[in-house]
């Protein structure tokens, strides 16, 4: 009974842990990959001036007040309360948000698919 209990409590962990582990940059013992540069996502979200909205750690001037507070963000389970949080996910809310919530109130910012893996890689590194 004990091991049956124990392989369950295993196979759950492993099984909330695992989305968006692979291969990439590595954060707190496991491996997220976006296809992104975590320094040049910060670039882009300074270019993309993703501060006026948002309050983002390690950004200078990112204390908007619109959107909610990016700190943690690496440790969050859903992107815009909708979807999980996988860099497949959080790239295509960069790029279309509202192809995920037709009602946010994030905007469409045109950045390429790179820009938008470059800026999920930065907001990764927020755990």
């Amino acid at each position: 009974m004990k091991t049956r209990v124990a392989l369950t409590v295993l196979f759950l962990t492993t099984l909330f842990a695992l989305p968006g582990c692979v291969g990439g940059k590595k954060t707190e013992g496991y491996t997220i990959h976006t296809g992104g540069d975590p320094q040049r996502g910060a670039q882009v979200i300074s270019q993309f001036r993703c501060g006026a909205c948002h309050i983002i750690p390690g950004i200078r001037n990112a204390n908007g007040l619109v959107g909610p507070p990016l700190n943690l963000f690496g440790r969050r389970t859903f992107v815009g309360g909708e979807v999980p949080n996988t860099p497949d996910n959080l790239v295509r809310w960069i790029l279309s948000p509202k192809s995920i919530e037709p009602g946010t109130a994030m905007p469409e910012l045109g950045l390429n698919e790179q820009q938008a893996r470059d800026a999920a890689a930065y907001l990764y590194t927020l755990r």
